[in-house]
């Protein structure tokens, strides 16, 4: 037994003595980017309505029955083209009638001034009283005023007449159809409703926080929710000076191309994107790194690893972001241009990590 014990323990201070192998070290592969400077930009996407350039709802401007409606809903129609036309005996009576008042009182009117230059050239000689004159004169010119009312009688009925027909201010379609035949129409009243075909237009409303960085010459971006493929620029042609809902103002934005896809009344979201001041009020040049190569510390400090060149290491270095842009970061402090940062697993890196750069065709791939 003593035997069996002794060289029991001899096995173990053997081993014992034996040195444990030390495991390499691992050296993990980073994908990785250069940093760069570039403006702090901010950027909103604002939700507008399409609504075509040139809109109007239309009406006739004297009363009437309908006696024609020549288009339906959804009619192209040209400049001058009649849409409807009221009952035109009425207004034709009331042409005729006020013509002939009008010829009446042009009769009226020469014999007065027949009278009056006769009176005029009697009185010259003595011939007859000055009340006879006098009374001769104001017939005259009251035969003149006549004819002027007369006169104004006849436009009035000849405009009567032309505005029975109504008839298409420009291109354009019809897209609402409010009068039947035979309808009695009060004048002012909304009869069909127009849309031209000289482009499309979103109006938004901005908030008072970005109407100040807008003017007519800037240029936006505009995509369509419903037609996530379509991408479209426009230019600011109308900025409201008054604030309406919600302390935001009007804003007419005209798209600078056509889709045969865009329909009035469809929602469309336009992209401001301006230079602005960062979440702590920073404003000036950035710093510009993919989201995923930040990471949070417990207190929700923000870090990046920033590769040595000369040790092959990683260092944990915190920064100061200000704004989030499609997927970007952008920081205010914390790096210099050109020094190279993680860009990917930073959750799995260490301060002081020994690493090694992807080259560009592997991360291209990754």
């Amino acid at each position: 037994m003593r035997i069996f014990t002794s060289i029991l323990l001899a096995i173990i201070l053997t081993a014992c003595s034996k040195e444990t192998p030390k495991s390499e070290p691992i050296v993990r592969p980073i994908a990785w980017s250069k940093v760069s400077i570039s403006s702090l930009e901010q950027v909103r996407t604002l939700s507008g309505i399409i609504a075509p350039v040139e809109a109007t709802t239309l009406s006739f401007e004297v009363n009437g029955k309908t006696q024609d409606v020549s288009v339906n809903l959804g009619d192209s129609v040209t400049k001058g083209q009649q849409l409807a036309q009221l009952n035109q005996r009425t207004f034709k009576l009331s042409l005729q009638s006020a013509q002939a008042t009008l010829k009446q009182t042009q009769a009226s009117y020469a014999e007065a001034k027949n009278e009056y230059q006769r009176y005029k050239t009697l009185i010259e000689q003595k011939l007859v009283s000055q009340s006879g004159f006098d009374n001769a004169k104001a017939a005259y010119e009251s035969s003149q005023s006549a004819v002027d009312v007369a006169q104004a009688q006849v436009d009035i009925a000849r405009k009567n007449l032309q505005d029975s027909t109504l008839l298409a201010p420009y291109d354009g379609i019809i897209t609402k159809r409010l009068i039947e035949p035979s309808q009695q129409i009060a004048a002012g009243q909304a009869v069909f409703e127009i849309e031209g075909k000289h482009g499309l237009e979103v109006q938004v409303m901005v908030p008072e926080t970005l109407i100040r960085d807008l003017s007519k010459e800037t240029n936006l971006s505009i995509t369509f929710p419903v037609l996530p493929q379509l991408s479209m620029t426009g230019h600011i042609t109308e900025i409201g000076t008054r604030a309406e809902s919600a302390n935001a103002f009007p804003l007419t934005v005209v798209l600078d191309d056509d889709h045969d896809a865009l329909r009035a009344g469809m929602t469309a979201e336009v992209k401001v994107t301006f230079e602005g001041t960062g979440r702590t009020g920073y404003r000036g040049p950035s710093i510009k790194v993919p989201v995923s190569a930040i990471g949070a510390d417990l207190e929700q400090k923000s870090y990046v690893f920033v590769f040595d060149e000369q040790s092959s290491k990683v260092n944990k270095r915190y920064v100061q972001t200000e704004n989030v842009i499609n997927n970007q970061v952008l920081l205010s402090s914390g790096l210099s241009e050109g020094e190279i940062i993680a860009t990917a697993g930073v959750a799995f890196l260490s301060d002081g990590q020994t690493v090694t750069l992807l080259d560009p065709q592997t991360q291209r791939f990754n």
